[in-house]
C-alpha cells in the first residue's frame, strides 16, 4: 500500500505546483472516514482509493484528480456526505466527487430504465468534467486486477461484461489505449478463460523460442535507422492476448497466421523525420502490399497519430512498425491526460474541444433530444460502439455483430438453426437480399424453410466466425458425400470396363498402397480427384495388360472470335519487357483508369491485377515476381474490355429486360451473363459487359442505380 508521502512525493515529482497540504488532508480523511471496512480480498478497505490515486498518478493528473479519487468511495459509501466534502475541501472537489459517485451503479444487467438513466449521468458527467471519467476508468482498472477475489461467478462476468461494453471503449475514445488494452485483457480472461489461457501459453512458447530474434530484428533497424542519420528509439511491443483473439476472430486465421505478434516502434524527435524513417525502412525492406496506414496526417478520432507499415524485415519475417513522435507516443498511451487542459479563460474545467471529443459532443445532443430512456440508451450505444452494429430482433432484442455484417451473421448470431435455415430477410420491413451489409440500428426479420439448407455462396460475404464455420462445416459434409458417391461410380465404371468384379473387401490392397482407413476414404479421394479409377485397378489387379493406352482423352477448347481479337491486338500497357506475354487477370478484370501491377506467372507471362486485389497478398513474400506497369492512355482508344459487374434485380417480370436494356443504352455489350442465386423476391447476376475504360463502366453502373427494377449494382471482383 502507498505511503502518504510517497503519494504527494509521486504528485509533487510532476507538478512541483501541486496543492500538497489538500493531498495530505484527503488521505487522512479517507483512511479515517473507512476506518475497519475491508475488501472482498481481506484487505482494508482504504487500499482501494489509495491505489486508484497511485494509477491516476501515472498519468500524472492534477491534484484535484488525485484528491477526487482519494475521496470517490466515501460518499456511496455513507461514511461522508457532499456537504462535508465541499466544506473540508471545496466545491470543486465536491462536484468532482458527486460526479463519480453518481456513475457507480452503471450496470449492464439492471433494467433498461435504470440503466439507461446511469448512463445518461455518465455522459453529463463527462460533460461537466471529463476528469470525472478518468476517475471512473482508474477506479475500474484497480477493480479489475482485482477481480478474481470476488466469490460469486456471476457478479464476476457482469463486472467483466460491463467493463468490456462500456469502459473499455470509452477509454479508447479518450485515446488512453494502454489502459484500454489492461481493461480488455482482464475482462477476456475472465469472459472467455480458455482461449485466454491458449493465447497465453502460444504467446510465453513464442516469447521464449523468439526472444532472440526480436532482439536481432531490434538491432538491425537500430543500425539501418543510423545508417541513415535517423536518431531513433526503437522498441518491440507483443500483442495483448485480446487483441490476438479479436484479429483471430475478424479474419477467420489461426494463431499461427497472425504476422504481427510483436509490433516495433520506432519514436522520433519531429514529424520531418517521421517521414524520413518511413523512407529509410521502404528503401531497405521490402513493404507488405496494402498495409500503410498514415494516421499522422489523417488521425484517428480519438486523436492517434502515427504511420503504420508492414515490411519483410530482418531475416525475411513480416513485421509491423509503427513510427511516431514522443509526443505522439504520449498520447498514442495516455490520450486525454497526455495533453491536459484544465481550465477554459474563466478558469472552469471544460471538455476538450478538439475533433477527439466530437463523438461526446454527439452523445449529449442524444441526451437532450431523446424522449425516453429507452431511446436515449439505443441511440448512444449505436454511436459509441462504431467499431460494431448493433441491430434488433422484431421482438426488440439487441444482436451486436462486426462492421459489415450480412442478414446470414444476424441469423446466426440468433441461433445455428435459424441461420442453417434462412431463405430471406426482411431488414426494416423490407424484403433484401441475404447478402446486404447492415446498419447500426436495422431492425432484421428472419425468413426461414425447414427445407433449407447452409449455401457454399454464403461463405464469400459472411464476416462472423460462427457463420463461416457452420457454413464450412455442412459444405464439407455435403462434398465429402457427393466425393463417395462420385468416386464409387467411377472405381465400379473402371472395373466394370474391365469386367471384373468389385466388392469393398477386395479394396484393401489399394487401401494400404494410399494409406487410406476404409472404402469410403479411399471413394473419397477417387472422387476428389486425388486417385483415379485406374489406379485403384492396378493396386486390387496388378499386372493387367491394358495399362492406361486404352483410350486417351482429348480436351477441346473453343476460342470466342473476340478472344482471338483480344491475343492479335496488343493490351495497351507501359513497362512491359519486349515480347512478354501478358493477359489481364479474371480475379479482378483490370480496365483502363485502375491503378494496376503486372505479375510474372509460370506458364503465362505477365498477369496484370489492380493495385487493390485481394490476390496480391498471397505474393508478398515474392517481390521479385512484381512488375511495374501502366495503361498506355496513347493506345488504341476503341480497345475493348471486360468489366464485371454484380446486379440484384427484383423477381418480377421486365426487370431482366430493364437491366439489358439500360447496359444497350449505355453503348455496352454483354459478353456472358450468368444467375448466381435466386429465391422468391430477388435474382442475383454476375454480368461481363464490354467496355472502353474505368469511366464507362462506371457511368453504366450509375445507370443501373437509377432504375427502379434494379435494387442493387456495383463492380465485382473475382
Amino acid at each position: 500500500m502507498i505511503r502518504q508521502y510517497e503519494l504527494v512525493e509521486r504528485v509533487k515529482a510532476y507538478d512541483p505546483k501541486a496543492d500538497e497540504e489538500a493531498l495530505n488532508r484527503a488521505y487522512v480523511f479517507s483512511m479515517v472516514r473507512h476506518g475497519s471496512q475491508t475488501r472482498e480480498s481481506g484487505d482494508p478497505y482504504f487500499s482501494h482509493p489509495l491505489e486508484v490515486a497511485g494509477i491516476l498518478t501515472e498519468l500524472k493528473l492534477d491534484s484535484a484528480s488525485i484528491v477526487t479519487a482519494l475521496l470517490h468511495d466515501t460518499v456511496e459509501d455513507k461514511v461522508a456526505t457532499r456537504e462535508e466534502i465541499k466544506k473540508s475541501f471545496g466545491a470543486d472537489i465536491a462536484r468532482l466527487v458527486d460526479g463519480v459517485t453518481k456513475l457507480s451503479k452503471l450496470e449492464l444487467q439492471s433494467d433498461t430504465q435504470r440503466q439507461a438513466e446511469n448512463f445518461r449521468k455518465l455522459l453529463l458527467a463527462m460533460s461537466e468534467d471529463i476528469r470525472v471519467l478518468l476517475v471512473k476508468l482508474a477506479d475500474r482498472l484497480h477493480n479489475m486486477r482485482t477481480l478474481h477475489y470476488v466469490k460469486r461467478p456471476e457478479r464476476r462476468k457482469r463486472i467483466a461484461r460491463e467493463t468490456m461494453d462500456i469502459f473499455a471503449p470509452l477509454a479508447e475514445r479518450i485515446g488512453m489505449q494502454g489502459m484500454k488494452d489492461e481493461l480488455e485483457d482482464l475482462a477476456f480472461r475472465e469472459l472467455w478463460p480458455e482461449w485466454h489461457d491458449t493465447i497465453t501459453k502460444r504467446l510465453e512458447f513464442l516469447r521464449e523460442r523468439g526472444a532472440g530474434q526480436v532482439a536481432d530484428i531490434l538491432s538491425e533497424l537500430e543500425t539501418t535507422l543510423d545508417q541513415d542519420g535517423i536518431e531513433a528509439e526503437v522498441s518491440g511491443r507483443e500483442k495483448r492476448p485480446y487483441s490476438i483473439w479479436r484479429k483471430m476472430e475478424q479474419k477467420n486465421v489461426d494463431f499461427e497466421q497472425i504476422a504481427d505478434v510483436v509490433a516495433f516502434r520506432v519514436i522520433v524527435a519531429d514529424i520531418p523525420t517521421c517521414y524520413r524513417a518511413l523512407a529509410s525502412i521502404h528503401t531497405h525492406y521490402q513493404a507488405v502490399h496494402g498495409r500503410f496506414k498514415d494516421y499522422v496526417s489523417v488521425p484517428k478520432r480519438n486523436g492517434y497519430r502515427s504511420l503504420h507499415t508492414a515490411v519483410m524485415g530482418p531475416r525475411k519475417v513480416k513485421i509491423e512498425v509503427q513510427i511516431r513522435t514522443t509526443e505522439m507516443h504520449e498520447v498514442a498511451e495516455y490520450g486525454l491526460a497526455a495533453h491536459w487542459a484544465y481550465k477554459t479563460s474563466d478558469g472552469k474545467p471544460a471538455v476538450h474541444e478538439g475533433k477527439q471529443y466530437q463523438w461526446l459532443r454527439e452523445l449529449l445532443e442524444i441526451v437532450e433530444h431523446a424522449a425516453e430512456p429507452e431511446e436515449f440508451l439505443e441511440q448512444t450505444k449505436l454511436e459509441m460502439f462504431s467499431d460494431q452494429v448493433f441491430c434488433f430482433t422484431p421482438k426488440g432484442e439487441v444482436i451486436a455483430l462486426p462492421r459489415g455484417a450480412t442478414a446470414v451473421d444476424f441469423a446466426y448470431a440468433v441461433h445455428s438453426d435459424v441461420g442453417d435455415t434462412c431463405v430471406g430477410a426482411k431488414i426494416n420491413g423490407r424484403h433484401a437480399p441475404l447478402r446486404t451489409p447492415l446498419a447500426s440500428g436495422d431492425q432484421v426479420e428472419i425468413l426461414r424453410s425447414s427445407g433449407q439448407t447452409p449455401q457454399p455462396s454464403w461463405e464469400s460475404f459472411v464476416v462472423t466466425g460462427r457463420a463461416r464455420a457452420r457454413i464450412r462445416r455442412f459444405v464439407r459434409s455435403q462434398q465429402e458425400a457427393e466425393y463417395l458417391r462420385l468416386g464409387r461410380s467411377i472405381v465400379e465404371k473402371t472395373f466394370a470396363t474391365e469386367e471384373r468384379a468389385l466388392h469393398d473387401g477386395a479394396l484393401a490392397p489399394a487401401l494400404g498402397k494410399f494409406k487410406l482407413r476404409n472404402a469410403d476414404e479411399l471413394f473419397i479421394a477417387v472422387g476428389r480427384g486425388n486417385v483415379t479409377g485406374r489406379q485403384v485397378f492396378e493396386a486390387v489387379i496388378p499386372g493387367d495388360q491394358n495399362g492406361d493406352g486404352r483410350r486417351k482423352v482429348v480436351p477441346l477448347t473453343r476460342a470466342r472470335a473476340s478472344q482471338r481479337a483480344k491475343r492479335e491486338n496488343p493490351v495497351p500497357i507501359r513497362g512491359l519487357t519486349a515480347g512478354m506475354a501478358v493477359h489481364l487477370a479474371d480475379c479482378c478484370t483490370p480496365l483502363p483508369g485502375d491503378r494496376i501491377v503486372g505479375l510474372v506467372t509460370e506458364g503465362k507471362g505477365l498477369t496484370v491485377h489492380t493495385i487493390d486485389c485481394e490476390i496480391l497478398e498471397q505474393f508478398s513474400h515474392t517481390p521479385e515476381l512484381w512488375v511495374d506497369v501502366s495503361w498506355d492512355i496513347d493506345g488504341d482508344a476503341h480497345e475493348i474490355h471486360v468489366g464485371r459487374i454484380a446486379a440484384v434485380i427484383n423477381n418480377e417480370p421486365g426487370s431482366l429486360g430493364a437491366l439489358t436494356t439500360t447496359i444497350a443504352r449505355s453503348r455496352c455489350n454483354i459478353s456472358n451473363l450468368r444467375i448466381t442465386n435466386r429465391s422468391p423476391d430477388f435474382f442475383e447476376i454476375l454480368v461481363d459487359v464490354e467496355v472502353s475504360d474505368l469511366a464507362h463502366l462506371t457511368s453504366l453502373i450509375a445507370a443501373l442505380r437509377a432504375d427502379p427494377a434494379i435494387y442493387q449494382v456495383e463492380r465485382a471482383r473475382g
